[in-house]
């Protein structure tokens, strides 16, 4: 949630940062230092984007060698085609839900609308290189991630309706004439 706010309030200040970035765009320390004077006057700070995987960090790689290491999981089945936790998807199923929960959450969280171009097209490949990393790791593990990203998408899609219905309601409210004494 706290990520998913942050973003928004990147989206509302590009305008902004580019208007930054053509007015100083031949002095790197001047563009700099504007850009963090914005930061600090919309009160946001650029690497509080990097909390939510460095927590979730911990977690993957416990989880990581719990399926691994997990004698108790091998060859036990759990749901449909998924055989064993422990060892890869044979179907590849997982990972290709993964990449593609893994594209939706970019496109609603709307965070490449705030990158340049170059960082965009590395983005819009991340999805299918991610899938096609997580087709070698254990089906278990594939799994929470893609049940951690279908519930990320459906909680990014609850808050920006959630802020969308707020600053309709503050635009309404702005628009309506005050009653007169």
């Amino acid at each position: 949630a706290r990520q998913l706010r942050f973003s928004r309030k990147m989206q509302s200040m590009q305008p902004r940062m580019q208007e930054i970035r053509k007015r100083y765009k031949n002095d790197q320390q001047k563009m700099a230092q504007e850009t963090q004077k914005l930061y600090k006057e919309m009160g946001t700070n650029p690497l509080a984007s990097c909390i939510v995987p460095l927590v979730q960090m911990p977690v993957f790689f416990a989880l990581y060698w719990v399926f691994l290491e997990s004698v108790e999981l091998r060859q036990a089945d759990f749901a449909l085609w998924i055989n064993d936790l422990t060892s890869p998807d044979p179907f590849y199923v997982l990972p290709a839900i993964y990449g593609i929960s893994m594209f939706f959450m970019q496109k609603l969280s709307g965070q490449t609308a705030t990158m340049d171009p170059m960082q965009q097209k590395v983005m819009n490949v991340m999805p299918i290189a991610m899938a096609g990393f997580f087709a070698f790791f254990p089906a278990g593990l594939v799994l929470y991630w893609c049940v951690s990203n279908v519930i990320s998408i459906a909680q990014q899609w609850y808050i920006t309706r959630k802020i969308e219905r707020a600053d309709a309601a503050k635009s309404g409210a702005a628009r309506q004439p005050k009653p007169a004494k």
